[in-house]
């Protein structure tokens, strides 16, 4: 029942993010009333905004105008959810890759949901508009220093240490590049994830983000859907890199750190 739980709110805060990087771009307040239908603009009753329940209900339609609703959303909905339930499932395995031994272990699983939300809505936001919102990473950032002390973190300073490496690799990688191979956004996202992740995982997280950003732009090209010097959003690559460490930290650095 619990994990079931967990699904459904992942599922919901999925929602949520799907809502607000939808109107994030476009100025849209997300106080400002119901989710709406895109094509036909009448506001979504309740029962048929239920996450992918609704979806699966309703055939993938809009109730009034009937046209197609987009994948994006239950597509959102059920990534969120997903992520939340195997989070939960393995958040032993999650606190050993994170070396988060000395925390209060009832205050990690919640406090992973929530610094996963601001990651998926990044990822989402960033995959569609190549924009990396300023509000959200140092949200991200205040919440995690909060975080870290209510937990009873006492190396707060080597995590802020991470981040602040982490960001500073990419920020020369900016420079270097002039801004081709790597966005300022990006910079800032390596200072959030950074401190999440620790000293001891950042290394394997830009090598596993490295090499997934390498090879899908690689596909990319030779399918003709990118050109060699086109611009790709990174944030995802990073992000997937953050959920690839998160779970398999410890057997990766056994690997990885041997090549280095």
């Amino acid at each position: 029942m619990f994990y079931l739980i967990v699904f459904i709110l992942g599922c919901c805060i999925g929602s949520f993010i799907g809502a607000f990087s939808f109107r994030y771009p476009r100025g849209i307040p997300i106080s400002k009333g119901r989710s709406f239908c895109p094509k036909c603009k009448k506001k979504i009753s309740w029962y048929d905004n239920i996450p992918l329940l609704s979806f699966i209900l309703l055939s993938g339609k809009c109730r009034n105008c009937k046209v197609k609703i987009s994948y994006r959303e239950p597509f959102i909905e059920l990534f969120a959810g997903l992520t939340f339930l195997i989070t939960s499932l393995g958040i032993n395995l999650v606190s050993v890759n994170l070396e988060w031994s000395n925390s209060l272990f009832f205050l990690q699983l919640p406090f992973l949901f929530i610094v996963e939300s601001f990651l998926i809505t990044i990822f989402v936001i960033d995959l569609e508009n190549q924009i990396i919102p300023d509000e959200i990473v140092f949200a991200g950032v205040l919440f995690t220093i909060i975080g870290f002390l209510i937990t009873g973190r006492s190396d707060i300073f080597s995590y802020l240490m991470s981040g602040s490496l982490a960001a500073l690799s990419l920020l020369v990688l900016h420079l270097l590049t002039k801004g081709r191979g790597m966005g300022l956004g990006d910079v800032k996202l390596a200072l959030f994830i950074g401190m999440v992740i620790g000293f001891s995982n950042t290394i394997v997280w830009f090598f596993i983000s490295f090499f997934i950003g390498g090879v899908f732009g690689a596909i990319l090209i030779v399918l003709k859907k990118a050109k060699l010097k086109q611009k790709l959003p990174f944030a995802p690559f990073l992000i997937i890199g953050f959920l690839v460490v998160l779970f398999l930290g410890v057997n990766l650095k056994r690997y990885v750190y041997p090549w280095l």
